[in-house]
């Protein structure tokens, strides 16, 4: 993805610090909208590291939240890497 493309989510942690993402993807799983987002590549990783969370309608407004089930992660994880697959299988 071309610098010039890349969206920068900006996050609050508990503690009210801002932590900024580069939006990966949004789909749909199991009926509910997940976020895929990354910190924003310092050059000093070995691997890509995603965070997921799911996707919460509040007040009109998305609400990013984390998914606090070991196996629905896994699911929509194994889910991220199927569509990942299939979006690098069309390029």
């Amino acid at each position: 993805m071309a610098d010039d493309k890349r969206e920068i989510v900006v996050l609050l942690d508990e503690d009210g610090e801002r932590l900024e993402f580069e939006h990966v993807l949004t789909f749909a799983y199991e009926g509910q909208r997940y976020a895929a987002l990354t910190p924003p590549d310092d050059g000093e990783a070995d691997e890509a590291e995603i965070v997921l969370l799911k996707i919460v309608r509040q007040d009109s407004e998305d609400v990013y939240v984390p998914i606090d089930n070991d196996v629905l992660l896994d699911e929509v994880f194994r889910e991220f890497l199927d569509l990942m697959d299939e979006i690098e299988g069309d390029e």
